[in-house]
């Protein structure tokens, strides 16, 4: 009978020092899951803080600009589109600060784009002329390999237009591409269903046929683009321009066939024209770019759209 009591007394403390040793396993690890929740929130803080004062880093950099007799420069590079460096959004700011500023002796826009969107580049080519008059003071182009297309409807705004003899230079024209797979697609036996309210709506769609009426429609559209396109280079060159039918065909030229066409001035660099025609050999930078913090801000908010935008692609849309 003592040894059943003996045995059961053992019982009881093996089982409650397995309990014991449960829940202090359990308390330790709510202890380490509190932790790292900690730990991770204070990540994340950092990471927040080090974006703002990247951020904030670059907004003071530009209000820290010298203002002694300098040349302004203010780059325009790549495609010339809504929400890149070389769009209004971008340049249009970088060339007001740059002629603000009592030291500007004159603004030098550095072009190296193949071209892009005729709006931004229209954008872009009124405000130089509303500067120039404003500000009195000389804007001049420097084109480095590429002025094209919707770059030189930029250029065109400018008091004169500098280029390397081997630059490319010109492109006026208007284009709108795309494919079309409806052949392929009957091949293959696949049938396009699109469901449209407008009789013209799906009209772009490369799956579904183009009628000769949407066609011409087009064109009339890429036609006025194209007039506004020669009347802004017209106004620009003035009597400098030597216009031929083959001036505004899209077609384009070195540098050294558009300085006897008139499409451009003289040959020139950045370091040259600063230092031979606005005699400022300094140079001081106003180009808006794109920070760190504005980049990892997008792709953060890209991320979290990804699935709000795969919701949103079964409904139907205005676009």
């Amino acid at each position: 009978m003592e040894n059943e009591v003996t045995l059961d007394a053992k019982t009881i403390h093996w089982e409650r020092a397995a309990i014991e040793k449960l829940l202090l396993a359990d308390v330790r690890e709510r202890r380490a899951a509190r932790r790292w929740r900690m730990i991770k929130s204070l990540l994340w803080m950092l990471i927040f803080g080090a974006l703002i004062w990247l951020l904030a880093r670059d907004q003071w950099s530009v209000t820290t600009t010298p203002s002694g007799p300098h040349t302004a420069l203010v780059t325009i590079r790549g495609e010339i589109a809504d929400r890149s460096e070389a769009s209004a959004e971008f340049v249009l700011p970088a060339m007001r600060s740059a002629l603000e500023d009592s030291g500007t002796k004159a603004l030098v826009l550095l072009i190296n784009s193949p071209g892009g969107s005729p709006v931004q580049a229209g954008l872009i080519s009124d405000e130089i002329r509303r500067l120039r008059k404003k500000y009195d003071k000389p804007i001049y182009a420097v084109v480095e390999e590429t002025c094209a297309s919707a770059a030189y409807y930029i250029a065109s705004a400018a008091d004169n237009i500098y280029v390397d003899k081997a630059s490319i230079v010109g492109s006026i024209g208007v284009l709108m591409d795309g494919f079309g797979f409806v052949g392929t697609m009957d091949k293959l036996g696949v049938e396009r269903r699109l469901l449209t309210a407008g009789a013209n709506k799906g009209f772009l769609d490369p799956f579904s046929p183009q009628t000769d009426t949407q066609k011409q429609f087009a064109l009339t559209m890429l036609e006025q683009i194209h007039q506004q396109f020669i009347a802004s280079v017209k106004l620009g060159r003035g009597d400098r321009l030597k216009a031929t039918p083959e001036t505004f065909s899209g077609l384009f030229w070195t540098g050294e066939q558009a300085v006897g066409m008139g499409l451009a001035d003289a040959y020139g660099s950045l370091d040259s024209v600063a230092r031979d025609v606005v005699k400022a050999d300094k140079l001081v930078d106003y180009t808006n770019k794109e920070n760190l913090a504005e980049r990892v801000a997008k792709r953060f908010g890209a991320a979290l759209g990804e699935g709000a935008v795969a919701a949103l692609r079964a409904l139907p849309a205005l676009r």
